[in-house]
């Protein structure tokens, strides 16, 4: 069992661990790392390709690789740069708007004839292709001067990719959520790339999802770590395996408690991962993840602790202590250091310190969010401290300061 501070924590911990079993003998071929949904192999893929670590997605496509990552990515090439006639053709009638096929190949004509390229045609069409390049030059317009994670999060909403995703109905409406699940998972990886690289422009990032996404899968004679939902694993076994993710909302996914009989078929599920295993089983949570490129305070997963606690090892020291991940009544196992769901990874202790905070308990403050609360506790001290408030509508919300942008009242 291993609990890690934050989802890059414990994906790095995966990748290590990994490499220190194949220098001691068990082939990569032979251990596979399963989460609960698609989108969570975003963070494992970038840990594996840091560290050089071959691998393959089992069942499925890697993140950048996505038919909905390349969607978004295409509005943003095209944003970035109109001379970019693949992304041009990409998007310009996805989501559906009405320019057929027969219209893009005119457009295509047209650029041959005058040598030019299809945004220059496009910017003399009229109609629904007029439509479409007033889209984009809105869109270019209103997120020049906004953060990366922020400009990507426009561009989702804007370009229409959000509501067609979320309009999907019937068979469709399972995969479509996955899709939702991995653009909100393309504004993590920016938010993480902001922070690893101090660079906050969108061609750096472009440059950087063209380098993971052109690193094609090993070949499938070739010794590489599997990774894999855990619906891909029926059937398979392997002599280790990496079950991450053991977190509420995650594994049991917060769907399943809004169907009937959900978190029970999630159980079973969870039984299908953990025999996978053969030999060695790790099992891993993290205390925070990054969703919608804010930092999220996570409990660990109910059905870690309907596992014996006698067959359990505990990589991570364990203390008790009643704290406020604990909202079910279990002692929640913490590492002995100062509580590890900071940012320090992501560049020095800038932030406040407690003892000169401006925040205290009582303190009425706003959250564009979640609205007026009341501050009713505190911990932790410059980019760690963290303030739990009881907002009116929202409810009792434990939020970093470092990112909640709270204002006081």
């Amino acid at each position: 069992m291993y609990e890690a501070p934050t989802d890059t924590e414990e994906a790095r911990f995966i990748v290590d661990e990994a490499r220190q079993l194949n220098r001691e003998g068990v082939h990569l071929a032979e251990m596979a790392v399963l989460y609960r949904s698609n989108a969570q192999s975003r963070v494992i893929e970038h840990a594996l390709v840091s560290a050089g670590v071959a691998y393959r997605v089992y069942g499925g496509l890697r993140f950048f690789e996505r038919q909905e990552i390349k969607h978004a990515l295409a509005y943003l090439r095209l944003i970035q740069n109109s001379g970019d006639d693949n992304a041009l053709l990409r998007i310009i009638n996805f989501p559906t708007r009405g320019i057929g096929a027969r219209t893009i190949e005119q457009l295509q004509e047209a650029a041959r004839a005058q040598n030019v390229s299809l945004w220059q045609v496009a910017k003399q069409a009229s109609g629904k292709v007029a439509t479409f390049v007033s889209l984009i030059e809105m869109m270019a317009d209103a997120t020049l001067e906004l953060p990366l994670p922020e400009v990507i999060d426009h561009i989702i909403l804007h370009s229409g990719l959000l509501v067609h995703y979320q309009n999907e109905t019937g068979v469709k409406q399972r995969e479509a959520q996955e899709r939702l699940e991995n653009l909100n998972e393309l504004i993590n990886a920016a938010t993480l790339f902001v922070h690893e690289n101090e660079d906050d422009s969108l061609t750096s990032f472009l440059t950087h999802a063209a380098l993971e996404s052109g690193e094609s899968q090993a070949e499938a004679d070739a010794d590489a770590l599997h990774l894999m939902t855990v619906h891909s694993s029926k059937g398979l076994e392997f002599h280790t395996v990496f079950m991450s993710g053991l977190e509420e909302g995650l594994f049991p996914h917060q769907n399943s408690r809004m169907a009937d009989a959900g978190v029970d078929e999630e159980r079973r599920l969870m039984y299908v991962a953990i025999t996978r295993a053969r030999r060695r089983l790790y099992l891993s949570f993290a205390q925070s993840r990054m969703l919608h490129g804010q930092v999220n305070y996570n409990l660990m997963s109910s059905f870690l602790r309907e596992l014996p606690e006698e067959l359990l090892h505990w990589i991570t020291p364990r203390i008790t202590a009643s704290n406020n991940f604990n909202s079910s009544g279990y002692s929640i196992p913490l590492t002995t250091k100062s509580t590890p769901i900071s940012m320090r990874r992501f560049g020095g202790e800038k932030g406040i310190d407690a003892q000169d905070s401006p925040w205290r308990i009582s303190q009425a403050v706003h959250h564009a969010k979640f609205g007026e609360g009341i501050i009713v506790n505190t911990e932790g001290g410059g980019s760690d401290m963290r303030v739990q408030v009881n907002f009116r509508t929202a409810g009792m919300k434990w939020l970093a300061l470092e990112y909640a942008k709270l204002t006081p009242l």
